[in-house]
């Protein structure tokens, strides 16, 4: 049997090339190939592993051109530069390395917070310019104060070490942060609202999502203590920039330390020049010891997979045997539609989630099934979480997971429930597999038969008479065109809802008049 052979294509340490050549594998070292899209498609055919890190790009072409690829390995976090889906459809394992920088990052956002507390970088610069201007830079300490944090994960756990080594004291907000987990970290759990009132430093650490877009937006950012700093180094996008820079002006916040933009490179932004903001190329994850260990853990992971099988850190779907695949394949996808229904619709700290399966679904291995569910709850806070990653990140969270079966199913041949409890309460979401395709058959105990679009109008409402009128007339002046309008309810009068797929995505403000509407309780958008 032949050695596998992985083609390097990007600069990676001489260190990570020794480890495959030590564990029995052929490998390719041109670090210059990446920028050579034609030339990568022209050779990518004689190679079974791909190891990269930014530069190259692997694009469909490139996959199509790949027939006998196996695996990608990414040295880093952002998978921007890999077609997963068509990586997917190949049959091809796309894997990072999500833990190989956290420390690295985590002190660099340190590092920010004292450049603020501190005026470090305005102070050498009027040093070096001949200035004394000792009374100027009048800083602040930073034991005693409140951190608050946004996203515990990973990086944002290291923080929070950091911090209270500092003798601060640290809130976090993170809706899969779970009580004992808080309790473990040795910070208090809060609700966003909170932090903003009680925080002096803020802090985050959480992928952009359409649930973290500009969750410091002008509104939230306004509700700040006066004096705050604010320091991101996760994602460009994650604080209102516009609005960050007028509260600099006021003075209402203190001061602010960004290493990310929402357009990078950054070569011109609104905050660059204001007297209190400090500003990094993207470095969270720049240093040798980073490069070192993403280098080398990709290297290892790639390594186990080519020659074990084994599977660590993989960004898209986990291996499904040949004969299970066909009658998995719908299920996945309801449960991973399902699971994102849900975690669009809870707005609390994710305590447990329990996944039942009744009737011939429940025969099935439900491991992928399980794990899609999961991965589609967590992923509208955590971006980059997928089916592999998330059954240890809910466990990390320490959120406990649950499996019920049941071999009949009252009214359908299969069905799925999935059960999100809360520090609030519990909210529990069916759905089934009809002619091949994924329905929601039931939301807050009200039956209903409703497909899964791209972009759906979710309200809950009491079942009064003019209400489908005024909702279709609204959704008429806005532009937005109905695809599909599905109707559930208790009884006439009672609790109802409305699922709407829709073609235009509804704005703030006709979602705001939407929830004007007489007896309705709740309005949201959701996206599959």
């Amino acid at each position: 049997m032949s050695k596998p052979k992985v083609l390097i294509s990007d600069a990676l340490s001489p260190a990570a090339v020794q480890i495959f050549k030590d564990r029995g594998i052929d490998v390719d070292f041109q670090p210059n190939l990446g920028k050579d899209k034609d030339k990568l498609a022209e050779i990518i055919g004689n190679y079974d592993g791909l190891a990269i890190r930014s530069a190259t790009k692997v694009t469909e072409k490139v996959l199509q051109a790949a027939t006998r690829l196996k695996v990608v390995g990414r040295a880093g976090i952002g998978v921007d530069n890999v077609d997963i889906p068509a990586a997917t459809a190949a049959g091809i394992v796309v894997m990072n390395t999500p833990f190989g920088n956290s420390i690295t990052t985590a002190e660099h956002a340190i590092a920010m917070m004292f450049a603020l507390a501190r005026q470090l970088p305005a102070a050498d610069a009027s040093t070096q310019a001949g200035k004394w201007e000792k009374n100027r830079f009048m800083g602040v300490e930073l034991f005693g104060k409140t951190l608050g944090l946004i996203g515990a994960g990973n990086i944002g756990s290291i923080v929070a070490d950091r911090a209270l080594g500092l003798k601060m004291k640290v809130v976090a907000y993170d809706p899969f942060l779970s009580p004992e987990r808080a309790v473990e970290m040795g910070v208090e759990k809060v609700e966003i609202e909170d932090l903003l009132a009680r925080a002096d430093l803020i802090t985050l650490h959480t992928p952009l999502t359409d649930k973290t877009r500009n969750i410091l937006s002008a509104e939230n950012l306004a509700r700040t203590r006066k004096g705050v700093m604010i320091v991101n180094c996760a994602r460009g996008g994650l604080v209102d920039e516009a609005a960050l820079r007028k509260l600099l002006d006021s003075g209402h916040i203190g001061g602010a330390a960004f290493d990310v933009f929402v357009e990078e490179p950054a070569r011109a932004n609104v905050l660059f020049g204001a007297e209190n903001f400090i500003a990094t190329p993207h470095l969270g994850a720049s240093t040798s010891e980073a490069q070192e260990n993403v280098a080398l853990q990709v290297a290892e992971q790639m390594s186990d997979y080519l020659l074990t099988g084994a599977v660590t850190n993989a960004l898209n779907s986990p291996s499904v045997t040949a004969e299970e695949a066909p009658r998995l394949k719908p299920f996945i996808a309801l449960a991973e539609k399902l699971g994102a229904f849900a975690g669009q619709m809870v707005d609390f700290g994710i305590k447990a989630i329990d996944i039942a399966y009744e009737g011939e679904v429940a025969g099935l291995n439900a491991r992928p099934l399980t794990a899609a569910a999961l991965a589609g709850v967590m992923r509208p806070m955590l971006a980059e979480i997928n089916m592999v990653s998330a059954p240890a990140v809910a466990k990390e969270r320490g959120i406990t997971v649950s499996e019920s079966r049941q071999d009949d199913s009252p009214i359908y041949e299969s069905l799925v429930r999935i059960t999100v409890i809360t520090e609030k309460g519990k909210r529990s979401f069916a759905g089934s597999v009809l002619a091949g395709t994924p329905r929601v058959v039931e939301v807050k105990g009200m039956d209903l038969d409703a497909p899964f679009g791209p972009t759906m109008l979710y309200v809950n409402n009491l079942d009064k008479p003019g209400f489908i009128g005024n909702l279709g007339g609204l959704l008429a002046d806005a532009g937005v065109n109905i695809a599909t309008f599905n109707l559930g309810r208790v009884s006439a009068g009672d609790d109802a809802i409305a699922l709407v797929g829709v073609d235009q995505e509804p704005s703030e403000a006709l979602l705001a008049k939407i929830q004007a509407l007489p007896h309705v309780k709740e309005a949201r958008t959701l996206r599959f």
